[in-house]
């Protein structure tokens, strides 16, 4: 497969398509299950050769090409449940539609390793998306949803689980989830969501 990532500190032209990744700013989430499209938008910028470290749109940002389309990478600050406050700042700033903004998350409905990718759809109970939804008027987002797996109980606390860390093999299988993201993100910069979905679901 080719490979469309390529070093562009300062790429020309308007930003085609917003590239965001969700999660808690902060040392103490850093790892974190919930910090899964964190994880993959730093992937994402180490492959495009840039740094995610310009404060912009409540967040930290970058400008990259991602293939072959100059992106902005964001990964609000405003913690997860407000993350529809900074994406929807960008996404008005460069008058992007729903459709050229893509939304890496984590998802507990699959095991790690695992992805699902839709052109648009419900936020599936993620507190995110559902502020995203809600800010942006739309549910028409491209998304990447990485499974980093459900509780082991029922029992167990939610929001301590998504705040908790990967085991070791967990965090592998992950691993291969974040390598497989960016892929499919260069698939659906360039109009091939279809051949995204079917490659990586």
């Amino acid at each position: 497969m080719l490979n469309y990532f390529h070093k562009a500190e300062e790429p020309s032209g308007p930003v085609e398509f917003l590239i965001v990744g969700l999660g808690n700013p902060g040392r103490e989430y850093k790892g974190t299950r919930h910090n899964a499209g964190f994880m993959a938008l730093d992937r994402l910028a180490e492959k495009a050769s840039v740094k995610i470290d310009r404060i912009r749109f409540k967040g930290l940002c970058a400008q990259a090409v991602v293939g072959g389309k100059k992106v902005l990478l964001l990964k609000p600050g405003t913690y997860m449940n407000l993350s529809g406050q900074s994406v929807v700042e960008a996404m008005n700033f460069y008058k992007l539609p729903p459709q050229r903004t893509v939304i890496l998350y984590d998802d507990i409905s699959f095991a790690p390793g695992k992805l699902r990718i839709r052109a648009s759809g419900s936020d599936g109970g993620q507190n995110g998306i559902k502020n995203i939804i809600y800010l942006a008027g739309s549910d028409e987002f491209p998304r990447v949803r990485l499974g980093t797996g459900d509780r082991p109980d029922r029992r167990y606390d939610l929001a301590d689980w998504v705040l908790s860390r990967f085991s070791e093999e967990d965090r592998r299988l992950f691993g291969q989830a974040v390598e497989n993201a960016c892929s499919a993100v260069e698939l659906i910069v360039q109009g091939k969501i279809s051949e995204a979905m079917n490659r990586y679901n």
